[in-house]
């Protein structure tokens, strides 16, 4: 496993500068700005991220108005009380993807936000709170405790949200099996754990947040 400056001299060279590298990362948001992100808007992300699976993000963006107008800005109390008739109602509505497992992920999202927020003061503040040094096992509990936030959908919300992590890439993916870290993309406990303490150990060599040594990563292959 390479210190982490040789893999950004690897990214920088292949890029052809430290700009082309990290010169398009916004800074990670601090907690107290996760934290006031309104529950709104974390639900309206993974919405985002859901919709878009399998689909070309053209399509999303153009719909997006018209799908936040259709499910009232995303607000949890409605979401998570939408009715039968409401949702035959999404379900004809072009606005919006006329999917039903999709449109009933919403739901689900919002109670699964509702709860989080009930009991931890917002949602962003237990997004906030969640180690850095345990990035996964924000990861994993999303997946488990969310619907359809599995793969990189629940990764991509958070990374959009502001909130420091790394996402499993393809071209991440390659970079750490070259590193000789794992040999496939990470699925069991024992692979993850190894990624992570790579993470951990880059993170504490070069003082980077997440975000930027994933991005390293990438560029320095893909």
């Amino acid at each position: 496993m390479r210190k982490f400056d040789d893999i950004l001299m690897m990214a920088v060279e292949r890029k052809g500068g430290f700009d082309a590298v990290l010169g398009d990362i916004d800074a990670p948001k601090t907690g107290q700005e996760l934290a006031q992100t309104s529950d709104d808007r974390w639900l309206a992300q993974m919405a985002l991220g859901i919709f878009q699976a399998g689909l070309a993000w053209t399509v999303i963006q153009k719909k997006w108005p018209g799908i936040e107008e259709a499910f009232h800005g995303f607000d949890t109390g409605w979401a998570a009380m939408m009715q039968d008739d409401e949702l035959d109602a999404l379900l004809a509505d072009t606005r919006v993807i006329r999917s039903a497992p999709k449109i009933l992920s919403i739901r689900d999202n919002a109670i699964f936000i509702r709860q989080v927020s009930q009991e931890h003061g917002s949602f962003g503040r237990r997004v906030a709170d969640w180690p850095d040094e345990d990035f996964f096992g924000l990861l994993d509990w999303l997946k488990k405790e969310g619907a359809r936030l599995g793969g990189n959908t629940g990764a991509y919300a958070l990374r959009m949200m502001g909130r420091d992590g790394f996402m499993m890439s393809k071209d991440v993916v390659a970079r750490l099996v070259a590193e000789g870290i794992i040999d496939k993309a990470p699925t069991s406990k024992a692979a993850k754990k190894a990624v992570q303490k790579a993470f951990n150990q880059w993170r504490e060599e070069s003082g980077r947040s997440l975000t930027e040594i994933s991005r390293v990563l990438a560029r320095s292959i893909g």
